[in-house]
């Protein structure tokens, strides 16, 4: 063993960086897929592939990729909704995936989701005071009068009305039952709220009244978002920095602003292309990705995204790219940057 490795070898892990809510670190989940008479794993879906980052105090991270690159499981992870494979989470310096059940329960309250689909995820056989008071209640944060007061101040925040208090989610649109989400989901004041593709639902008017309410949340609040999207044009104006996935990984993470200026990953690139120019005098040249995404459970070897990278290498095929600074705290996972 050379001196290097012997060095690696004793080297404590660096500590959690205090000006960071929540650090992930080599994250992994995967999913076994049973089959056969005795229920036998028969194949592995790798949802997540060891991804890390941190998200810094009040600010909001995108995180964005064609649907089934893995966003909503990693986030789910980190939440500890699911059970993480392998890796640590560190919330406020302290390690989520070693907590027991007791210690995550007192600090539940801390992390909100607000979910993609404004139908499915509200109750219809609960009112809105039920609905959104059903967390104060079990965590015991307000009850009773303090309570319904709670609520109805979370209703103005949000834009709705006292009136709205006894009524069932069947009774509003889409965009008031997302509001009504956005208020389950402050509830409890939480400092980290994982926004799972909010607006993906909704009517394009809609979006905008949603993003710009979930800003001003921010500032009043001083909360902090993971902010879950398909496409670059919906994060482009409420993200301080964006990370890009795909197949499982992180492929590239930087300043929102860095982003679409400089994007060095060709998947990257691709994803910027397709972001339409308000101004029909000019156009931008589109890349457009030969081939399917390939299958989770059988991730292609090397580089993941070789099989339809235009700029591919032979290294790309055999040898993983890590994901490292390039300058400027710009980190890309891709042999040509």
């Amino acid at each position: 063993m050379n001196a290097a490795a012997v060095k690696t070898a004793v080297e404590p892990t660096p500590g959690p960086d205090p000006r960071n809510l929540i650090e992930v670190r080599h994250l992994v989940k995967y999913f076994p897929a049973y089959g056969g008479v005795i229920k036998r794993v028969v194949a592995v879906n790798k949802a997540v592939d060891d991804v890390s980052f941190a998200i810094r105090r009040g600010e909001t991270l995108g995180l964005v990729g064609e649907s089934g690159c893995g966003k909503t499981s990693l986030a789910r992870t980190m939440l500890r909704l699911y059970e993480p494979t392998a890796g640590e989470v560190y919330f406020e310096g302290r390690n989520l995936i070693t907590m027991n059940n007791k210690e995550l329960a007192r600090i539940r309250p801390q992390l909100q989701i607000i979910f993609q689909d404004p139908y499915g995820s509200l109750n219809p056989r609960m009112t809105v005071m039920d609905i959104i008071g059903e967390a104060m209640a079990f965590h015991g944060i307000a009850r009773g009068k303090e309570r319904e007061q709670r609520v109805l101040e979370l209703l103005e925040v949000v834009g709705l009305e006292r009136y709205h208090l006894r009524r069932f989610p069947h009774e509003f649109s889409g965009g008031q039952r997302q509001r009504i989400g956005i208020a389950r989901a402050l509830a409890t004041n939480p400092k980290l709220i994982v926004c799972d593709e909010p607006v993906s639902a909704l009517d394009v008017s809609i979006q905008s009244q949603i993003l710009n309410l979930l800003q001003d949340l921010q500032h009043q609040f001083g909360v902090t978002y993971l902010f879950i999207a398909h496409g670059l044009n919906v994060v482009k104006h409420v993200s301080d920095r964006i990370g890009v996935m795909y197949l499982g990984k992180l492929v590239e993470l930087c300043e929102s602003a860095e982003l679409y200026r400089n994007p060095l990953h060709p998947y990257t690139m691709a994803l910027v292309s397709a972001i339409p120019i308000p101004d029909p005098k000019h156009k931008r040249e589109r890349i457009i990705l030969e081939g399917d995404v390939p299958s989770p459970f059988n991730p292609p070897p090397g580089c993941r995204f070789h099989t339809r990278c235009p700029r591919a290498l032979e290294r790309c095929r055999v040898e993983a790219p890590e994901l490292r600074d390039v300058g400027g705290g710009h980190l890309v996972a891709c042999h040509l940057a």
